[in-house]
């Protein structure tokens, strides 16, 4: 018989705890444990936090850990951790740390000498990848581009890059990012967007840019979105073979 696993969390210690991207059913035992037994737990969005701690009895009240907070509180995280606390840290959806302020408080624990583990589980980045059905084997991970300033300069870099491209982007931005991604990449780039991963409305739509475009400005989206857009490498590979 195989030794039973103490899933308990270690006094003294961050833990960045992923929560399921939209169905409830992803979230791990241990992650459960972990939150269960935390002294402190922080929430990027609380409201979300409480439905999700609702459903497996998760009886801590969480605290606010947003954008506007987090500089402030990071040096207090490490300082909780210090003093033996158990502090765990969600995000509205998916692994902390992506795409939300989960960093801040990571770099404060470091750079205080302290301990820290990031539990595997739910993220939309490699769900939406491997469902693009473009390659895997060499990505860059953009994020969110700039809503303003520095835009036009991300657009610039991510034109001549050879890897496949993952970004994440709202439903109100959409268009205007495959817009631009046209603009600078060219309409006949290979493209998907995930919509709503492991949702009801769960969506995947596989084309050239321009025929996303076309498809979602008279299908305005909701919800979360992730676009995997096809590398220069692959592209320009793609075209010589159409030339041929």
């Amino acid at each position: 018989m195989a030794p039973a696993v103490n899933s308990s969390p270690k006094p003294g210690r961050l833990y960045l705890v992923p929560t399921p991207i939209g169905n409830l059913g992803d979230m791990t035992q241990r992650a459960v444990d972990v939150l269960k037994e935390a002294d402190v737990v922080l929430a990027e969005d609380t409201r979300r936090a409480r439905i999700l701690f609702d459903r497996y009895e998760i009886r801590c009240k969480p605290l606010s850990y947003r954008d506007h907070n987090a500089a402030r509180l990071a040096p207090e995280i490490a300082d909780w951790v210090g003093r033996g606390q158990v502090v765990a840290i969600v995000s509205d959806a998916g692994t902390p740390g992506i795409s939300d302020p989960g960093y801040r408080a990571v770099r404060a624990v470091i750079d205080a000498g302290l301990p820290l583990e990031v539990l595997p589980g739910p993220s939309a980045l490699l769900p939406a990848l491997v469902l693009s059905g473009l390659g895997i084997d060499r990505f860059a991970y953009e994020g969110f581009l700039p809503v303003k300033k520095g835009r036009r300069t991300r657009l610039e870099e991510v034109a001549k890059e050879q890897r496949t491209i993952i970004l994440y982007e709202s439903p109100h931005r959409l268009a205007r990012t495959l817009t631009e991604l046209i603009e600078y990449l060219g309409s006949e780039r290979l493209a998907a967007v995930a919509r709503e991963l492991t949702k009801i409305h769960e969506e995947v739509r596989r084309g050239t840019l321009r025929e996303l475009l076309e498809y979602y400005t008279s299908k305005p989206p909701r919800g979360e979105i992730v676009i995997v857009v096809e590398g220069s490498a692959a592209y320009n590979k793609r075209l010589k073979r159409c030339i041929r």
